[in-house]
């Protein structure tokens, strides 16, 4: 089951609106023109975005293409090694068979700690677009990839509000439990 993507957006150190693209895109409506940037994150993977108003009501487009689409499989390029493609044509259940089998293993292999990583890289791409200039940036980044949750709430805690809180959010679960401060 797949949850609806969200997204926050900021002007300056204010946070605007979060939610869906559509309750982000109706919020904007109301805020009105803004003085300087407005950007827009995705919330799972902390990338700015252009949401385009004309898309957030609109189903997301069906992939044509190789693969078998009504499974849900799509077709990539993947570049390897000679030495990986022969050992993957040896697997008796076939190259995708074996690729598949191998990711699902690695997705099973420790996903709260895939989780974490996610939301550190997540929160340290925001923090640099919104905090790369504030005070202590550079020691907020290395607490948060040194995964001290107490010492990133120090080093952020004078910053503005709405940056301070969506970050705290963004780290939930990014640092080892019983360290979340």
């Amino acid at each position: 089951m797949t949850s609806e993507r969200t997204y926050t957006v900021f002007a300056g150190a204010r946070r605007l609106a979060s939610g869906s693209a559509r309750e982000v895109l109706r919020r904007l409506g109301e805020v009105g023109p803004c003085d300087g940037p407005v950007l827009v994150f995705d919330d799972a993977s902390g990338h700015q975005v252009e949401l385009d108003p004309g898309l957030a009501a609109a189903e997301p487009p069906a992939r044509a293409g190789p693969g078998r689409p009504k499974l849900g499989v799509v077709s990539r390029e993947v570049s390897l090694l000679p030495r990986h493609w022969e050992w993957l044509e040896r697997q008796p259940s076939g190259i995708s068979a074996a690729l598949r089998r191998l990711v699902e293993e690695a997705i099973r292999r420790d996903p709260d700690e895939e989780r974490a990583r996610l939301a550190r890289e997540a929160a340290h791409r925001v923090m640099t677009a919104l905090a790369g200039d504030l005070p202590h940036y550079e020691e907020a980044a290395r607490a948060l990839f040194a995964r001290d949750s107490k010492r990133f709430a120090q080093q952020i805690r004078r910053w503005p509000a709405d940056i301070r809180d969506h970050l705290a959010r963004m780290v939930e679960g990014a640092f080892p439990p019983g360290d979340e401060s």
